[in-house]
């Protein structure tokens, strides 16, 4: 109930009236600290020289953005240009070899970058993942693909695995583990495809084809090899009215959010201060909260940003790639909460939809979240943090099928019907407001620090019980009625859409 119920504009409007308050008292509490802290002995390290005519100094606590930026922008500006005319050449000369020209090319730049051992290396995962397939059965296909993974995420096989890398450079490491993870992802993907469809003979060279594509080889997305495979073998693809207009689009919002981040990072340094709990903890209750929500939402961007350049590129080879992330601002439910589109497709169609079917009994759905978490602890190295990370968030998606399936016994079930849709929504985006703090906190254990979670959490939760507690969920509850506003209407435009399109 209430999902689709409109709320009174005035109501709304109040909505929106605390949550811009609200951040924007936060972020000023943000930035005095920021500013406060720019000459601290602890923050030298990661907060450098930046604007010096107007005398800022930058957060660089993140050295994968930094890299990307400087060092290696020009490297990967120079790979993606030569790609797209690489790939406008051959489809204009060979159209029907274009994937096979995509594939040497990436294979040329992995062998440039990472140099033949570590191409070797690589070809012999995908042989072996072959061969498994030649087999047809999905369970010895699944097991080997995950033994694989396990190979470049545990001692010693990764140790020995990362001296076929030729040379030294900053972000050896990160395209090591991103080259091979996504490679055995691919092959694991194009293993399980063919057990599903042994009329169509997969080749070798369909499963090349398809993991040295360079645009998504190093970082991903991964798309499964089924969709990239139809949308690969068109021979004369032909682009919808005004995809070009929306790729330039794309291409827009990707350059405009990286120059955002530049000058965010020029006044809030979101990154340094949790390393320094002693500062933090000097925060006022609402710009701490702010500051680890922000610590979320930057990830976000950042993969956005990542996935937004990389996905440009892919459209404009005719590909439609897995899309950016949903944004954390707009989520309140665990079951959409993701950081990686392409991998949490990869796992819902694999593991998660496999096992859980429905995602409507509890026990299957128990095993569904347990065996997805597991593969993802793997995928994103075993560690204490990965554990208790995956921990968490496996309890939460289950915990909210608790609650609903609770909210649907016949008590709980007549209350709620006896109530007016609009307080019936009232009442969920209550449980939203408070779901959505759950997700920020669990979360927040991974991408920053287990020491700087539970300093939020005691603040926002002991120390500063029951003010700040209630005035957070408060104008956490704001903005949730916001985002369901925001869906009520897009639903209701694609009702209106799908109506139109109806035959009379």
């Amino acid at each position: 109930m209430g999902i689709k119920t409109a709320l009174p504009a005035a109501e709304l409007g109040l909505y929106s009236l605390v949550l811009s308050g609200a951040l924007a008292y936060a972020g000023r509490g943000l930035l005095e600290a920021s500013q406060d802290g720019a000459h601290r002995k602890a923050f030298r390290e990661s907060v450098r020289p930046g604007w010096e005519y107007i005398g800022r100094k930058m957060d660089v606590a993140d050295f994968e953005w930094v890299m990307w930026f400087t060092s290696f922008r020009n490297i990967i500006v120079f790979a993606l240009s030569g790609h797209v005319l690489f790939a406008k050449l051959c489809t204009m000369v060979a159209p029907q070899l274009r994937s096979w020209m995509y594939a040497v090319y990436g294979a040329l730049a992995v062998l440039g970058t990472m140099g033949p051992w570590y191409l070797g290396l690589l070809l012999g995962h995908c042989v072996s993942l072959y061969v498994a397939s030649l087999l047809g059965q999905p369970w010895l296909c699944l097991g080997l693909g995950l033994a694989s993974l396990a190979s470049f995420k545990l001692d010693p096989l990764i140790s020995w695995q990362s001296g076929f890398v030729t040379g030294t450079f900053d972000l050896q490491e990160v395209l090591f583990h991103g080259g091979s993870g996504f490679t055995v992802l691919r092959c694991t993907s194009f293993a399980l495809e063919s057990c599903a469809h042994p009329d169509r003979r997969y080749s070798l060279g369909d499963l090349l084809k398809y993991n040295f594509y360079l645009p998504f080889f190093f970082f991903g997305p991964i798309m499964t090899f089924d969709r990239f495979h139809a949308q690969m073998s068109q021979v004369e693809p032909v682009r919808r009215e005004g995809e070009l207009w929306r790729i330039r689009a794309q291409a827009g919002l990707s350059v405009m959010a990286i120059m955002a981040v530049d000058i965010f990072f020029h006044f809030f340094y979101i990154l340094t201060i949790p390393s320094d709990l002693k500062f933090a903890n000097r925060l006022r209750d609402s710009a701490l909260a702010v500051l680890a929500y922000s610590n979320l939402v930057y990830d976000w961007v950042k993969a956005a940003v990542l996935f937004g350049v990389v996905n440009t590129v892919a459209r404009l080879d005719h590909l439609d790639p897995p899309q950016p992330p949903k944004c954390i601002t707009a989520l309140y439910v665990f079951a959409e909460t993701h950081f990686d589109r392409g991998i949490n497709d990869w796992l819902c169609k694999y593991v998660y939809d496999h096992i859980g079917r429905e995602h409507s009994k509890v026990i299957p759905e128990l095993g569904a979240t347990v065996a997805t978490f597991a593969i993802t602890t793997l995928w994103l190295g075993p560690c204490d943090i990965v554990y208790l990370w995956s921990f968490l968030n496996c309890f939460g998606l289950n915990f909210e099928l608790w609650v609903q399936k609770l909210a649907e016994w016949g008590p709980l079930a007549q209350i709620e019907a006896s109530v007016s849709e609009q307080m019936s929504r009232r009442v969920r985006a209550l449980f939203g407001a408070m779901n959505f703090w759950a997700i920020i906190m669990y979360n927040l254990v991974s991408l920053n620090s287990l020491e700087f979670t539970e300093l939020v959490a005691r603040r926002l939760l002991l120390t500063g019980f029951p003010q700040t507690t209630l005035a957070v969920l408060f104008v956490t509850y704001c903005g949730v009625q916001l985002v369901k506003e925001r869906e009520r209407t897009l639903a209701l435009e694609e009702e209106q859409k799908q109506d139109k399109e109806k035959p009379e």
